[in-house]
């Protein structure tokens, strides 16, 4: 039995070992790494980018709101957002989910400069709380991977979501107000409609991927594009339709550029101090001494005449 699971695992890891590596990229920003086989329908391939790509995208804002709500409380009616105290007391309006969605532990009066949340903040166990979970899914996504070498799953992106609403769940566990921002991304009912976000988010319709300056067909399989070899590396760019091809990738890498440029600097120097020296300098150097072959025979090389 141990046998077998032995040879199950090294053909598990075989496999692996074999798996062709994307380096995704949008522009000449890296996005994360992911493996697949050649085998894989470029359609597939692009589904599951994208998908990564816009879940990568709503924990980043997710992590942001969170740390908001963490130093100033949840958001306000649409209604009130923007208003002054006075306004409000002045035109009789009322926050009813803020009255019913405390956080646990107490409340802390932290107003909100922006006029965006109610001011009622977490304490600041659960304060600290929040902000460290946020810290700890941003990292679970972050470009830093790419540094690594460690390639990016769709289960690793929603694992970092769900640590986002398990923190939220502790700290609110009477809920939160639908119109509260964390709420409608974690419902995925979000409204991303005239804000920047939403010119980063690629809807798959609206999705294309890029290899070597051509843009993929959908109806190929990625072995057509690279062949067969299940141990290659290749970098892939991810964009919306109707922008062009993106610009191709430069031969040599920045760090390799500036290998070059340091080697091609120091050879340089090196010119100039050799025509600097004098012409004959070369005629004191002991290979230079067309008697040197015969003192070296004669014993009468490397003599000092200084007394012991």
């Amino acid at each position: 039995g141990f046998i077998k699971l032995l040879l199950h695992s090294s053909k598990k890891t075989y496999r692996n070992n074999r798996m062709v590596k994307l380096h995704v990229k949008q522009g000449d920003t890296s996005l994360f790494l992911y493996e697949t086989v050649c085998s894989v329908s470029i359609l597939q391939l692009l589904r599951e980018i994208t998908e990564i790509h816009n879940l990568r995208l709503k924990v980043d804002r997710v992590c942001d709101e969170i740390v908001n709500m963490a130093d100033h409380g949840v958001a306000l009616p649409p209604h009130i957002q923007g208003l002054t105290d006075e306004q409000v007391e002045e035109l009789k309006l009322v926050d009813e989910w803020g009255l019913k969605c405390q956080p646990n532990g107490g409340v802390r009066i932290n107003k909100d400069p922006v006029g965006r949340r109610n001011g009622q903040a977490p304490n600041q166990r659960m304060h600290d709380m929040l902000k460290r979970t946020a810290d700890e899914s941003k990292q679970m996504i972050s470009k830093k991977l790419v540094d690594a070498g460690t390639c990016l799953k769709l289960p690793m992106v929603q694992a970092a979501l769900d640590q986002l609403r398990g923190a939220t769940m502790i700290v609110y566990p009477m809920g939160l107000p639908p119109y509260e921002p964390i709420d409608m991304e974690l419902k995925g009912e979000e409204d991303l409609s005239g804000t920047q976000a939403s010119k980063l988010v690629i809807p798959l319709e609206q999705a294309t991927l890029w290899f070597s300056g051509k843009q993929m067909d959908c109806k190929k399989e990625l072995k057509e594009y690279i062949g067969s070899n299940e141990k290659t590396k290749i970098v892939c760019k991810l964009q919306k339709q109707g922008h062009g091809a993106p610009a191709r990738e430069p031969i040599f890498t920045e760090e390799e550029q500036k290998k070059m440029m340091s080697s091609a600097y120091k050879r340089q120097e090196e010119l100039k101090v050799l025509e600097s020296a004098e012409d004959d300098s070369y005629l004191h150097s002991t290979w230079a001494d067309n008697h040197g072959l015969q003192r070296s025979f004669q014993g009468l090389t490397d003599i000092s005449w200084k007394p012991k």
